[in-house]
């Protein structure tokens, strides 16, 4: 892949391209709806998420309640828009940190190479070897249930590719005139590292981490699906899912709208993905 450098003709160009991509502005529509909703949630929804109501349960969607009630009663809309809250901040953070310490061994296991590189490499691989979900699903057993450990178990599952995409770039710039005339002026390994082959490598790792936030998201729902997400009553996607199951078939608004939330995300950011790769590399785009 071409990689963008920070010149204004290359930037020029990155933006021209983006501009002129029209699925891009759908994604980027998208993802704004569902990030303003998650920011202004308290002023936007409209009953409290955690009121319980019995004599309201399971009533169909309505103009009192939007997207009808759950069987405590609660508001399904109220809780749609507060469970966006828990699935941005958990895809974000998580990607954040995997995008950052990825990066970093990526990029110290290719300036290194030898042995450690070799080291490394396999044990990225027994990573990757293992689904996404069930290494997930691993580590947050084994830290249990809670806002913080979901954060640390996708972030360790979602660590490998990074790593792989700062690698593979590492190993090739290491090699380029202007790494030698570093060395030759004296320049320590930290700052070769950091300030000349960080940089051109790091629109290909925004580019990876806008595509991987949605799988990250996936992941959220899935173990929040299976118990091992954020404790209730706190909203999320997947615990809405998960307890709209049972009446999928007499309250299908239940699982039915949670899904659409988590669709309507996750497709957001993969066409924002898509577009960022276009516009970043030319060449890949599908004519």
């Amino acid at each position: 892949m071409t990689i963008a450098t920070s010149s204004p003709r290359r930037q020029s160009a990155f933006w021209m391209a983006f501009r002129s991509n029209r699925l891009a502005w759908l994604g980027v529509a998208l993802l704004a709806i569902i990030v303003f909703s998650a920011v202004f949630a308290p002023w936007i929804a409209p009953h409290d998420p955690l009121q319980q109501n019995i004599l309201h349960r399971l009533q169909p969607p309505s103009s009192e309640f939007l997207l009808g009630t759950d069987t405590y009663g609660r508001d399904v809309l109220s809780r749609l828009i507060y469970g966006s809250r828990v699935s941005l901040v958990v895809g974000f953070v998580a990607i954040l940190i995997a995008m950052v310490v990825g990066s970093a061994i990526g990029i110290l296991s290719g300036f290194i190479g030898g042995v450690f590189d070799r080291v490394v490499m396999s044990l990225l691989d027994v990573m990757l070897s293992f689904p996404t979900l069930l290494l997930g699903l691993m580590i947050a057993a084994m830290l249990g249930a809670s806002f913080e450990n979901l954060i640390i178990a996708i972030a360790i599952t979602e660590m490998a590719p990074f790593a792989r995409v700062a690698r593979a770039p590492t190993i090739s710039l290491k090699q380029r005139d202007f790494i030698e005339a570093g060395r030759a002026m004296g320049f320590s390994d930290s700052r070769l590292m950091g300030r000349h082959i960080l940089p051109n490598m790091l629109s290909e790792v925004v580019v990876v981490g806008s595509m991987w936030m949605a799988s990250a998201i996936r992941t959220e729902a899935s173990l929040s699906f299976i118990g091992l997400g954020v404790p209730p009553p706190t909203p999320t996607w997947g615990g809405m899912i998960r307890e709209g199951f049972e009446n999928i078939l007499d309250s299908w608004w239940l699982a039915v709208c949670p899904s659409v939330a988590i669709l309507l995300t996750v497709l957001a950011l993969n066409i924002l993905g898509d577009a960022l790769r276009d516009a970043i590399d030319p060449k890949t785009r599908v004519e």
